[in-house]
């Protein structure tokens, strides 16, 4: 009787174990799609207008725009949704370690990039740019020449205006964009450079409205794709299609105007799939 009783109950908690493995038991990770798993997708905690972590913890900004869009033709519901920041010099280990699913981050496709991560779209293109005050007399590349120019510490951007059409322009680098918008307003400098997309992206918020205009200078091209796993081509079909029907319903134009429509932002019409401006 003893050998009996073991051996039901062996045979229940094996029958509860297939049942739960045949359900599917716990939680499904970023790999699955949709059906009340989780999806983690990257993006910048600190660019207003673009990727921004709010106080209450909440998300805001086009790239988060176009990650909840796309997410949700991949079947994942935004409570579904787990964003995880991802800094510019993490982007492809993230990626490879699978941290996360795919990346949207003022992600610029390049040939040294493409040869460690594949890229779905272009979704934007954006170019460098100078963001002035809206009474600045700047409106061309060498009005700079004897002025203070902002951008921030690690970034070429500066230094590419002043090698290129402004080489008397006072170079100011500072940590973070942030404080170059705020040296802006407050006079400590007279422009700031990097891609108009993040300069319309603050220039857009309430504290700033109706202060600053961008340019126009157009000094580079920046094709913002998103970012997938080396290899994993079923991922970077979906989400192509996925940009392609943000772009044909409205949605994406939508997300332009509501993140960069108060700073003017001129933008350019949304990229073809694949399509890479030089």
């Amino acid at each position: 009787m003893k050998l009996r009783k073991v051996t039901a109950a062996s045979a229940v908690a094996l029958t509860l174990a297939l049942t739960a493995t045949a359900c599917g038991g716990g939680d499904k990770d970023s790999n699955s799609s949709g059906g009340g798993g989780k999806i983690k997708i990257g993006i910048k905690y600190d660019q207003p207008g673009l990727g921004l972590k709010e106080p209450n913890g909440d998300y805001s900004g086009f790239d988060v725009d176009v990650a909840t869009y796309v997410a949700g033709q991949l079947g994942y519901k935004p409570d579904q949704i787990e964003f995880v920041e991802t800094k510019s010099a993490d982007r492809e280990n993230a990626l490879s370690r699978g941290d996360v699913k795919f990346i949207v981050a003022t992600y610029s496709i390049t040939p040294k990039r493409q040869a460690k991560v594949d890229f779905a779209g272009p979704y934007l293109l954006a170019h460098q740019d100078l963001l002035v005050k809206k009474d600045s007399k700047i409106s061309k590349g060498t009005d700079l020449n004897g002025e203070k120019l902002c951008s921030v510490t690690g970034s070429t951007s500066a230094q590419n205006v002043k090698d290129k059409i402004a080489p008397d322009a006072q170079l100011k680098k500072y940590s973070g964009y942030s404080e170059c918008i705020a040296g802006l307003q407050s006079g400590a400098v007279d422009a700031v450079t990097t891609d108009d997309s993040i300069l319309a992206g603050f220039a857009a918020q309430d504290k700033y409205k109706g202060q600053f205009k961008l340019v126009g200078l157009k000094l580079s091209n920046e094709n913002y794709g998103i970012g997938v796993k080396k290899g994993d081509k079923e991922t970077l079909d979906k989400i192509n299609k996925a940009l392609e029907k943000m772009v044909s319903d409205g949605s994406w134009q939508k997300a332009v105007d509501k993140n960069f429509g108060p700073a003017d932002y001129k933008n350019e019409p949304a990229p073809k799939i694949g399509n890479i401006v030089q």
